[in-house]
């Protein structure tokens, strides 16, 4: 896998659908999450025909203000979980990805404006179909020590969401895993901003 990753939602799906290629443009996964679930429910595929499942992600609750989410490979060993802090999403979006090695990274919105901005642009008439091609919010990914490790962020797109994923610090294996399915449900959560 090479960064940078390209995220994009598909345009037109029942269900929220994510493809994402490397710098090289080879599909590492296909995100799909479940239509009319109580809890919310997302399994990641190796390819679009949806063969080989690698990854599950499912919600601790039906609300989800304060969810925990579950990430288990494909044998159903749990490798990590991605946690929305409600309350300090408020302003900022905040979210805790914690790998099964113990790996614990923080997510939090770069520019909380951004999202004033979205709130109020998007309902205006004309100016709202185009809020999304100059919002572009993005989110920081740090350790413990406060060391970047990634960065994602939402790149100009007319009527679709894509998103770009910087490596600023090397991942392996499981702790990768987690962190890349824990990116993914927050973009779930967060796509219908900027």
């Amino acid at each position: 896998m090479h960064f940078p990753l390209q995220v994009a939602f598909k345009r037109i799906a029942l269900s929220p659908q994510i493809r994402v290629t490397d710098a090289r443009g080879t599909l590492t996964h296909y995100v799909k999450q479940k239509l009319f679930k109580l809890k919310e429910s997302v399994t990641v595929f190796a390819d679009e025909a949806q063969a080989r499942r690698l990854f599950e992600i499912r919600a601790d609750r039906v609300l989800d203000f304060n969810a925990a989410y579950r990430i288990a490979d494909a044998a159903g060993k749990p490798i990590g979980v991605v946690r929305r802090h409600g309350m300090r999403s408020l302003w900022r979006a905040h979210y805790e990805i914690q790998a099964a090695d113990g790996l614990l990274l923080t997510v939090s919105e770069e520019n909380p404006w951004i999202k004033v901005l979205d709130g109020l642009l998007s309902d205006l008439p004309i100016i709202g179909l185009f809020a999304g091609y100059w919002l572009h919010p993005a989110y920081l990914l740090t350790d413990r020590s406060g060391t970047l490790v990634m960065r994602v962020q939402k790149v100009p797109a007319l009527m679709e969401g894509r998103y770009r994923i910087d490596a600023h610090a090397a991942l392996d294996g499981e702790a990768r895993d987690a962190v890349l399915q824990g990116i993914f449900m927050m973009l779930l959560l967060e796509r219908t901003r900027g």
